[in-house]
């Protein structure tokens, strides 16, 4: 692993160079306060003429491919291509003649320096290849405008930067000197380094990956570059969809499924990972048999199965009409006489919504859940205190709901 200081700049410059965004990576996800951020750095860099400003680490493995690098960026991928939009805002700026630069064809400069290779194959030309979900909406955006995909965030944001530089808050030139400023460490992994160790440890810093994006990583990072795609193709996106990308949560109930215990939701990635160390079974063999539980997943969400008119039964197949009657019975538990729906103060949620108040609470409360720990919440005090609508308990929020189960009582606020 080698590591130096650069400027984001020169790391983009060349028209040889391409950046490449390997498929286990998620989707471009900045939002509006992060490139409000960045562009508010810039202005205080040029208003006071800062000589430098830290942007960050990209971390990447260089694949020579003939005459081309291809940088494989594993961390850093949200920065630069927030870069590269507003690089290219700029330029089209400029070549719009939206603002003015001193500057003889900036526009040409900045294309040809930091954006594309002119001389390069049509399919080919522009530097920055996003995954396979962004990549036509930030092509697009080297053509013309009424081709845009506005629903893309790639276009959001750079439509942000676009209206916001044109206003002029400070000179484009002085904004454009200003990202020269920004400083990076360049990170270049060696063959034997372990991406994916690496990846992990930093990790802890920018717009924070779910589970079901570290679990990915894990799957897909492993495996040879000319490998991802197919894997990725053949098994993962068919995942994503299934799941209607919720994939965290469909990978808990897997591990529910396989372990007989389920994860806290915010251990899943780890979770997993044991899961497949323990079992070490060929990729293709897991990421087959994890796509085989997505599609009967996809049947439970969706309410469609092979079983034509008993799909209504899968669609009322919910937790608390189906189990509560026998825990009644199983437990003889008695007809209560106060009817704390009809003479409840505050109004009553629906099923699911309770639930979801549980949940979170016996998420919070234990490390390891078994059939033991939800049956330690539901016949605790706390049951009942959830359940008394003539107080305000039930909408508290769930760390204090969590202090109060484990402290015994309700606490004073």
């Amino acid at each position: 692993m080698k590591g130096s200081e650069d400027r984001i700049t020169w790391f983009l410059d060349g028209m040889n160079k391409r950046f490449a965004i390997p498929v286990y990576q998620r989707k471009y996800d900045w939002k509006y306060e992060n490139c409000r951020q960045l562009y508010d750095d810039l202005v205080k860099i040029a208003k006071n003429d800062r000589q430098s400003h830290f942007f960050g680490s990209i971390v990447s493995e260089v694949v020579p491919i003939g005459g081309k690098i291809v940088y494989h960026v594993i961390d850093g991928q949200q920065r630069l291509t927030t870069i590269t939009l507003m690089l290219l805002a700029i330029k089209n700026l400029i070549a719009n003649e939206k603002v003015n630069v001193e500057e003889n064809r900036l526009d040409e400069q900045i294309a040809q320096r930091f954006l594309i290779a002119p001389y390069a194959e049509e399919n080919d030309r522009i530097k920055l290849i996003p995954v396979k979900s962004d990549r036509d909406a930030l092509y697009r955006l080297f053509g013309a405008e009424e081709d845009y995909d506005r629903s893309s965030n790639l276009t959001i944001n750079y439509q942000f930067f676009y209206d916001t530089i044109m206003r002029e808050e400070v000179p484009v030139i002085d904004l454009y000197h200003a990202i020269d400023k920004l400083e990076i460490i360049s990170i270049t992994l060696d063959k034997e380094d372990n991406a994916q160790l690496i990846f992990e440890s930093l990790n802890s810093t920018g717009l924070a990956l779910n589970e079901g994006d570290k679990i990915r990583n894990y799957v897909l990072m492993s495996l040879p570059a000319k490998d991802q795609s197919h894997y990725f193709d053949t098994y993962w996106a068919k995942i994503e969809k299934c799941t209607e990308n919720h994939v965290s949560a469909f990978i808990r109930d897997y591990l529910s499924i396989k372990q007989q215990i389920t994860p806290n939701i915010n251990n899943v990635y780890k979770a997993f990972k044991s899961y497949a160390e323990t079992v070490s079974l060929p990729i293709d063999t897991l990421l087959s048999d994890l796509l085989r539980y997505a599609r009967f997943y996809e049947k439970l969400i969706t309410c469609k199965s092979e079983f034509g008119n008993q799909n209504a039964d899968i669609l009322h197949c919910e937790v608390i009409d189906s189990v509560a009657d026998r825990y009644i019975e199983l437990l003889h538990i008695p007809d209560g006489k106060f009817d704390n729906v009809a003479s409840c103060k505050y109004t009553v949620p629906d099923y699911w919504t309770i639930g979801a108040v549980y949940e979170r609470l016996i998420e919070d409360s234990f490390e390891r859940i078994t059939a033991k720990e939800i049956m330690t919440v539901f016949t605790s005090w706390i049951s009942d205190a959830i359940s008394n609508y003539n107080t305000d308990f039930y909408y508290q929020p769930r760390d204090y709901l969590k202090e109060c189960f484990q402290q015994g009582s309700i606490l004073m606020i």
